[in-house]
């Protein structure tokens, strides 16, 4: 008999990846609008918010992806549930990257970054969207078949 896949870690009943992915998405959207803020008005201080919270959301991405492995590990191969499993991580590795480079032309001046680096993140939030519901399909909806 099918049934849903079940994460391998959990807290009092409830998943940790679930749990722990809010904090990097929300860094990370955050981030973008503080970049929106500093174009708009040119005030340093607004870019280095965005560029700490891209710093902290990089490395909670990284923590909550250790618990998303542990999970993905537990789904059998050759189903949807895997291919839907294996698109959800390889895109937010991708999303780290862009938002890691982002960081890196920052690191330099904070407070005025450049055009690149808040494309490369606003192209981190676009894809962080479609990431998003890859997982809540995954995490909600989704049979191992």
């Amino acid at each position: 008999m099918k049934g849903k896949v079940q994460a391998r870690a959990r807290i009092l009943g409830h998943p940790v990846h679930q749990i722990l992915i809010v904090f990097p998405l929300g860094l990370l959207a955050t981030s973008f609008f503080f970049d929106l803020g500093y174009l708009l008005t040119k005030r340093g201080e607004l870019g280095v918010v965005a560029s700490w919270l891209i710093f902290a959301g990089v490395i909670g991405g990284i923590f909550a992806a250790l618990f998303g492995l542990l999970d993905f590990s537990r789904i059998p191969s050759g189903t949807r549930a895997r291919r839907v499993g294996a698109l959800h991580g390889g895109g937010n590795v991708v999303v780290a990257l862009l938002f890691a480079a982002s960081w890196l032309l920052r690191r330099d001046e904070p407070g005025h970054p450049e055009a690149l680096a808040i494309t490369l993140s606003g192209l981190g939030v676009l894809l962080i969207v479609a990431t998003a519901w890859l997982g809540a399909e995954l995490a909600e909806r989704m049979e191992e078949a």
